[in-house]
């Protein structure tokens, strides 16, 4: 499949090496747009989507069935609050953080929420807006550098793997949670 010049959550995935059997968290999941595509990377893993808003998560839920995914799962929860998503701790292979770093008051804490569910050496994939485009995207003021992001990842315990595709609006990159040092 072509990428198209906006961003396709299929090919984003496919490129993060999100692949069949994984646990995946899908953090500040809104449409739902990364949630499927994950839930059909996924196969007979799950993919859980986490949200504020439980109208939106409704939504997810009904057009994953409607479209056969049974692999989803829902979840209201703050991704901006210690252990706000209410998902186990390092139980998931994979988080994805897509659109959501632009929009969060509190950044460190939403690293530190994605560090705290992934397994090690589990895999954050991270996309947000390169740009407001012109009023496509967010406010100016609300747009975070590729390189402040990967900053923010990297104080906050993972390592960077490499960049994704992510269309000609946003940059995308895959990190992962560092491996625990022994003790020598």
């Amino acid at each position: 499949m072509e990428e198209s010049s906006f961003l396709n959550p299929a090919y984003a995935l496919s490129n993060a090496g999100i692949h069949e059997g994984q646990d995946v968290a899908d953090f500040g999941a809104a449409g739902g747009f990364f949630t499927r595509a994950a839930a059909r990377a996924v196969g007979d893993g799950v993919v859980w989507a986490v949200d504020t808003n439980g109208d939106l998560l409704t939504r997810i839920k009904s057009l994953s069935l409607s479209e056969g995914l049974t692999n989803v799962e829902i979840l209201r929860g703050n991704i901006e609050a210690p252990g706000g998503s209410g998902l186990p701790a390092e139980h998931f292979d994979a988080v994805l953080a897509a659109n959501v770093l632009f929009s969060a008051h509190n950044k460190v804490a939403v690293v530190k929420e994605i560090h705290r569910v992934l397994k090690r050496p589990g895999r954050a994939v991270v996309i947000d807006w390169s740009g407001s485009h012109g009023g496509l995207g967010p406010h100016p003021e609300h747009v975070l550098s590729e390189s402040d992001a990967r900053k923010l990842f990297e104080e906050g315990g993972f390592t960077y793997l490499d960049s994704i595709p992510a269309g000609a609006y946003h940059w995308g990159f895959v990190v992962r949670k560092k491996p625990v040092k022994s003790a020598q």
